[in-house]
């Protein structure tokens, strides 16, 4: 029984850590549009730092998806 409860706390906290990862990616490609409506000319600049920052909320999503197998 103790190592069922285990499992499904486990599942529940990587399933909340992927929610926010994939939330953050959001939140993150909502910015870069704003950001690019606000000032196109700065396009290649913010991509380069939307790029960067989705990279590493990406790697939370990997961390919290190999942690759980």
């Amino acid at each position: 029984m103790n190592h069922l409860l285990a499992e499904i706390t486990g599942n529940l906290h990587a399933g909340l850590a992927l929610l926010g990862a994939a939330i953050g990616i959001g939140l993150i490609g909502a910015k870069f549009v704003e950001a690019v409506g606000r000032n196109p000319g700065a396009q290649n600049k913010v991509l380069v730092w939307a790029i960067l920052c989705i990279a590493l909320v990406e790697s939370i999503f990997f961390y919290a998806l190999f942690l759980v197998k």
